[in-house]
């Protein structure tokens, strides 16, 4: 890196003499053609790098975050699209040697901090989706918050360990320092709501509230008085491990206990599991203890109903297995997978049990045992890592996430999967870690997921839960081959893809609102009327949602504007406890609370949703749907919903993602262009 060897004077005339040169070098940056922007990067790095050590400087740079992301200082990195970040990759960044890194993860998170306070409209991130970005950062790197540079960071970093401090006060300072701990345990507990199957991210929040917590330098104040249940949850959650005394020592603890103490421990246990959907690794330790002592207290230590107790002492043997074969402290979450499992009873269909069977022994290829490595680490096997996943998918199908990846249609088809027709879920694993091959079938031709040429993904993705990262690979090639298969045919590819792609109960006949050739609305009100025959209660004889079923859907951000097409899956339509008419559906995106904006924001909770389900009334959901599917052979009279209803579907779509697909003045909304 350069360094410019110009003398300031001290104080705040220091601070406004390297200002005026980072505002030089950030001109000189934006006039620069494009193949010479890389040539004068390292100039404004440095600058800002100076500027961020001085008191003010964060506040100074963020003042100019707008102009220095126009003029090109992302341009062509990973922080060029703040849409894709990934909050617990900060921490790498921030903690690196060079410079460069740290500077550049400092701008972006002030650029981000000016989107989240309003001050910059930025085309890619909304103001909600910045805040909420920032708040999980703070969440993992808390320790840059409270904590003063450490000896290993002093050695590595020098006197750059300073400028990520300066930078976490500012974005406290303005996001509201004394309420930051409060905010963060409220989003961990929204997090939770929905039940995801990948819970690293949580509980290193969780782990970094602790650290906090039991550091005396650190007064909290008011804050984080409901932090408590979470970190209980994980480190103290029951008597014998309430003082986090180690695993070897509780296993001790355990050995000399009694039936009622033992009764204690699985009850607590039980009871902290189901409340956040976190497993201590504490839990594993005391289950594979009971299996040599008593089925109830197993029963008790699980948490479960006479559904799941039933379950388990039908399948004693198996449920024995799974827990000797995939429940550790290294994979704790799959003991909630299991309960879960268990209470679904989906071991009484015959196929499944049977092939958890052959999971427990599958042999993994050298492919599949170098990608959970890689992921995951070698603390555990391989086989123990992808029984965890397996477990977690079946007992939260609708907790499955695409990660960071254009992949929502394999991350729908496999929520689909194990919500609906688990052995095929089971079935698919298998080829996948066993043989590194997956053969679908489209329109009678087998696609092979090795001769396929390429996903939509350009990378193999890495951000997923266990059978995620072996199995969508594959999935994510055959999807884009079907899509090849219909290159050339007229309309919308999905209309034939989607029912080969996630099974045969989705529905065979198809709707779409928008022209495929030129991208106009099209056919809007027969549309909206096919969707109420088929979908509305009140329009469909009162017919409950049999099979969940693939649609699309036109994204948003909270200023309204259109993100992009996305899948999802319908899954009921009911009254919700306000009497308003509801769609329940599951979102692949990693988290489900949006706000798609025109007062259109996504319920998780409180609205009867069940764990992982997405809601929203029925005529706002359906004026962010652009294709759905539905069974032609039932009743398909257009519903005769009364235009005022219809209009007001309909302005939703006008005022959003359907403003420029007005088709021109002379053609009519629902006609064709």
């Amino acid at each position: 890196m350069t360094t410019d060897n110009r003398a300031f004077p001290p104080g705040d005339d220091k601070l406004d003499g390297l200002l005026a040169k980072l505002d030089d070098d950030v001109r000189l940056l934006s006039q620069a053609p494009t193949f010479f922007k890389p040539g004068a990067l390292p100039k404004v790095l440095e600058t800002a790098r100076q500027v961020l050590l001085q008191p003010d400087g964060a506040a100074a740079l963020e003042a100019r975050a707008q102009a220095m992301e126009q003029a090109g200082v992302f341009q062509g990195s990973d922080w060029a699209t703040p849409q894709y970040l990934v909050p617990s990759l900060t921490t790498h960044a921030l903690k690196s040697a060079d410079p460069n890194s740290v500077v550049i993860e400092a701008l972006s998170e002030l650029r981000l901090l000016a989107v989240a306070k309003g001050d910059y409209l930025h085309p890619q991130v909304s103001q909600e989706q910045a805040h909420h970005y920032l708040t999980q950062v703070m969440a993992i790197n808390l320790w840059l918050l409270f904590g003063a540079p450490t000896e290993a960071e002093r050695e590595t970093q020098g006197r750059l360990a300073q400028l990520p401090r300066n930078l976490f006060r500012h974005l406290a300072e303005r996001i509201g320092y004394e309420h930051i701990i409060d905010k963060l345990i409220e989003e961990i507990w929204r997090i939770l709501e929905q039940r995801p199957i990948q819970t690293d991210p949580v509980k290193q929040m969780i782990t970094q509230i602790a650290i906090c917590q039991t550091n005396p330098e650190i007064d909290l104040g008011i804050s984080g008085q409901g932090a408590d249940r979470l970190v209980s949850s994980l480190f103290g959650t029951t008597r014998a491990c309430r003082e986090d005394p180690g695993l070897e020592v509780y296993r001790d603890r355990l050995s000399s206990m009694d039936t009622a103490a033992l009764q204690g421990e699985a009850t607590g246990f039980a009871r902290a599991m189901h409340d956040t959907g976190l497993v201590s690794a504490y839990h594993p330790v005391l289950l594979r203890h009971l299996l040599d002592h008593s089925d109830h207290l197993l029963a008790e230590a699980l948490g479960l109903s006479s559904t799941g107790r039933d379950c388990l002492m039908c399948y004693r043997e198996l449920v024995h297995a799974l827990i000797r074969g995939g429940v550790y402290p290294a994979t704790a979450q799959a003991a909630y997978g299991l309960a879960l499992t268990l209470e679904r009873g989906i071991l009484y269909q015959p196929p499944v049990a049977p092939a958890l069977w052959r999971q427990l022994s599958l042999t993994l290829s050298q492919w599949s045992q170098a990608r959970l490595n890689l992921a995951f680490g070698e603390s555990i096997s391989p086989r123990a890592r992808l029984l965890e996943g397996v477990l977690c998918m079946l007992g939260l199908p609708l907790g499955v996430g695409q990660g960071n990846n254009p992949t929502c249609q394999s991350a729908r088809a496999l929520s689909m999967w194990a919500y609906n027709d688990p052995d095929y879920l089971l079935q698919m694993v298998t080829w996948a870690a066993r043989d590194d091959e997956i053969i679908m079938h489209f329109e009678g031709m087998p696609l092979s997921s090795m001769a396929s040429l390429s996903g939509v993904a350009q990378t193999l993705p890495m951000d997923l839960d266990p059978v995620s990262l072996i199995v969508v690979p594959h999935l994510d090639r055959i999807y884009a081959e079907m899509g090849r298969r219909c290159a050339g045919r007229e309309g919308d590819p999905h209309r034939w893809v989607n029912p080969e792609f996630h099974g045969w109960w989705a529905g065979r006949g198809f709707r779409i609102n928008v022209d495929v050739t030129t991208g106009h609305l099209h056919d809007v009100d027969d549309f909206l009327r096919h969707f109420y025959a088929s979908y509305h209660p009140f329009y469909n004889g009162n017919q409950p949602l049999i099979h969940p079923q693939p649609a699309g859907i036109a994204v948003t951000d909270s200023a309204a504007r259109f993100i992009g097409w996305h899948a999802i899956t319908l899954l009921r339509v009911n009254l919700d406890p306000n009497d308003v008419m509801r769609v329940y559906f599951f979102n692949p995106n990693n988290d489900s609370g949006q706000d798609w904006g025109d007062g259109i924001k996504v319920s998780t909770a409180d609205h009867g949703e069940r764990f992982g389900e997405s809601s929203l009334p029925f005529e706002q959901l359906a004026s962010r749907l652009y294709i759905f599917h539905y069974d032609p052979l039932e009743r398909g009279e257009l519903a005769e919903i009364t235009q005022e209803e219809l209009d007001r579907v309909i302005g939703y779509i006008h005022r959003s993602w359907g403003a420029d697909r007005i088709p021109p003045t002379g053609l009519q909304a629902d006609e064709g262009p």
